[in-house]
């Protein structure tokens, strides 16, 4: 297992990190899993085994169940890992028990500490945008929790890059706790955060923590242009994250023969995809079962020629968008004065 830098910051967490939605199987998530503590404690010790050192949950995965199961299975090695989970969702009937005030977050950091079995949080994430809370107020917040010692460091999630780029600036104006990561959805066939996120992630130095890398189970290998709507997939029943089923076909195509080459499922080589990716800090996978969770384990040993990530790459390319081209376009002569700058530098 190899680990990288979350955000600006000297922690290491590992390239794959293990998510836990699949815990508890409450509500809208019966769909996505439905493991209960035994195999919790049984897929989390396989990601231990494996080297992982970064775990993922949210205080609304099946109510706060999933944050229970994890911490039980967690257990005394707890102190050993990373642990991150989310705040803003709805986990109540009233109208502050959602959202990014002072309050829901105060409340929010003491029920998941408690759900977790510990007494900090080492990446606290903002689950999302809230419209009706100033910045300022959600900041501070989080930035309290970060003195007080509850929570190690802050992370978004869901965010537009004007967003994030707002709340960036809102925190280094008033001196507070920056996020050092975002969440976001990204797979070889959702690529969208190519456009604007990344350019600010890299210019700012913002961790990317990748969310449904499978793009809902669209890449976990049962998906083929002979069979669309496999009913035992989680998409069959909860169709999510939305894609362009165009273009996911084509990639499809390009994965399996990359699969069938390197001997692998097309699951593992759409991770190795991500995990070859410059942006990215860490890859959120979740498992129903042992043998899930095992083949996603094995995509960090699979190293992608150039010529298959440029086959991968090729297939599932963004269409140009402006003010995208605009922007590659202007830059080209700029580019290539930089170019005869060094070719014609003299030698020294």
């Amino acid at each position: 297992m190899n680990y990288r830098s979350l955000g600006r910051t000297g922690l290491r967490v590992s390239e794959l990190c293990f998510g836990t939605m699949t815990f508890g199987g409450e509500g809208v998530y019966k769909a996505i899993g439905t493991t209960e503590q035994a195999d919790g404690d049984r897929l989390v010790g396989l990601c231990l085994d494996a080297g992982i050192n970064f775990f993922d949950t949210a205080d609304t995965y099946s109510m706060g169940r999933a944050e229970q199961i994890l911490g039980k299975a967690l257990g005394a090695r707890r102190k050993e890992i990373v642990l991150a989970t989310k705040v803003r969702g709805r986990v109540g009937t009233g109208p502050n028990a959602v959202g990014l005030s002072r309050g829901h977050i105060m409340d929010g950091i003491d029920a998941s500490l408690k759900r977790l079995g510990t007494d900090y949080v080492d990446l606290y994430q903002i689950h999302g945008f809230d419209a009706l809370t100033p910045w300022e107020e959600t900041l501070r917040a989080l930035d309290d929790l970060v003195r007080a010692g509850k929570v190690r460091y802050l992370g978004a999630s869901n965010l537009a890059a004007w967003q994030l780029m707002k709340a960036l600036g809102i925190s280094e104006r008033d001196h507070l706790e920056r996020f050092q990561t975002i969440q976001s959805y990204y797979s070889i066939v959702g690529r969208d955060l190519e456009r604007e996120l990344v350019p600010l992630m890299q210019s700012e130095g913002v961790g990317l923590l990748v969310w449904s890398p499978l793009a809902g189970g669209f890449l976990g290998g049962k998906f083929t242009r002979d069979q669309r709507k496999p009913g035992e997939t989680r998409r069959a029943q909860f169709n999510f994250p939305p894609i362009d089923e165009t273009r996911g076909w084509a990639v499809l195509d390009a994965l399996a023969e990359v699969a069938r080459k390197r001997e692998a499922s097309v699951a593992r080589v759409a991770l190795a995809w991500l995990l070859h990716q410059p942006v990215t800090t860490s890859v959120v996978v979740g498992a129903r079962d042992e043998a899930q969770l095992r083949d996603n384990l094995a995509a960090p040993e699979l190293k992608l020629t150039p010529e298959e990530r440029a086959q991968l790459d090729q297939a599932s390319a963004l269409p140009p968008e402006y003010p995208g081209w605009m922007v590659t376009l202007q830059q080209r002569d700029r580019l290539e004065s930089l170019s005869l700058e060094k070719r014609f530098a003299p030698v020294k």
